[in-house]
């Protein structure tokens, strides 16, 4: 048996090409949504990821402000930075870039944040609304992970979903979501006694433990859906070999670039799980696609208010 790739990057793009409709019409009411984005440094990988958000609200029609603050900013500068855009009418949205450099207070600088315009879902109050069934913005990779299954057709209600994490970015709120969609969650972590037991009696098994190839065959009971939230970057031969031996097109890509992308599923589990999502092209082209929808619905909910 060889696994159904759930593919990531055709949803996102239907999701997003959804999302430019809805602004289009947002827009003939003579509004415009917007987004901020504030990065704290110039750490390259957060770079990228600023850029790509940028980006895509160009290509949906979405209003995008990209605030750069030099590394050494105190968390006092960027809470002044949070109030004003929280001021703003024209920003629905506001995205703090993490990490933030060790010595800025995250945890303020989040709380600090309006929850009607956290569009990633980090606020205590959006937990709160989460936990509770109640509208409000939704962390924005488990918020991807639930339109995969959904636009793959893949059973919720009713299911055993096995979650492996238990962060509060991902691990906890995708375990709400299923569970509000009737599912049967068991969370798992580190102390978890006999993870792969546990795994494998999950009709659905969602990874995002952080920890290169870690889920292999014997977590995964066999027709399952695996769902593959890790993105882990392997430049270590010997790694690369114990994971791609059997895939020589990976070959060609680490020996030009000398790493390639893997998540927390080995490979070898496409052979046993009944649907897979890769990496890259799964789970990670839906972050952006559901900021894109939330920086949306923030920008519908406040306008309709007033």
């Amino acid at each position: 048996m060889s696994a159904t790739m759930l593919d990531g990057n055709a949803i996102a793009t239907t999701i997003k090409a959804e999302v430019a409709n809805q602004v289009s019409a947002f827009k003939t009411g003579g509004l415009v949504p917007g987004l901020a984005v504030v990065l704290v440094g110039e750490d390259p990988a957060s770079q990228v990821y600023t850029r790509n958000k940028v980006r895509t609200c160009q290509a949906l029609g979405i209003h995008s402000e990209h605030i750069l603050l030099p590394v050494e900013s105190s968390t006092e500068k960027l809470l002044a930075v949070v109030a004003d855009l929280n001021g703003r009418d024209d920003i629905d949205g506001i995205l703090i870039q993490l990490p933030l450099p060790k010595h800025i207070d995250s945890k303020q600088v989040l709380l600090a944040v309006d929850p009607d315009k956290d569009v990633d879902g980090f606020h205590p109050i959006n937990v709160g609304r989460l936990s509770t069934i109640r509208p409000g913005l939704v962390p924005c990779t488990p918020a991807g992970v639930m339109e995969v299954l959904r636009r793959s057709a893949i059973p919720i209600e009713g299911q055993e979903v096995v979650v492996i994490g238990r962060s509060d970015i991902v691990g906890k709120p995708v375990a709400m979501l299923l569970t509000n969609a009737n599912a049967t969650v068991t969370i798992c972590h580190s102390r978890t006694k006999d993870l792969p037991a546990v795994c494998r009696r999950a009709d659905i098994l969602i990874a995002a433990i952080g920890q290169v190839g870690m889920v292999t065959t014997e977590f995964v009971r066999p027709g399952a859906t695996v769902i593959d939230v890790g993105i882990n970057r392997v430049d270590d031969r010997a790694t690369f070999d114990r994971l791609f031996a059997s895939e020589p097109a990976r070959w060609t890509e680490f020996e030009k670039k000398g790493n390639t992308l893997c998540g927390d599923v080995h490979p070898a589990v496409a052979q046993v799980a009944g649907a897979l999502t890769p990496v890259p092209g799964g789970i990670g082209p839906l972050t952006i696609a559901m900021l894109m929808v939330n920086t949306l619905t923030a920008a519908t909910r406040r306008r309709g208010q007033k």
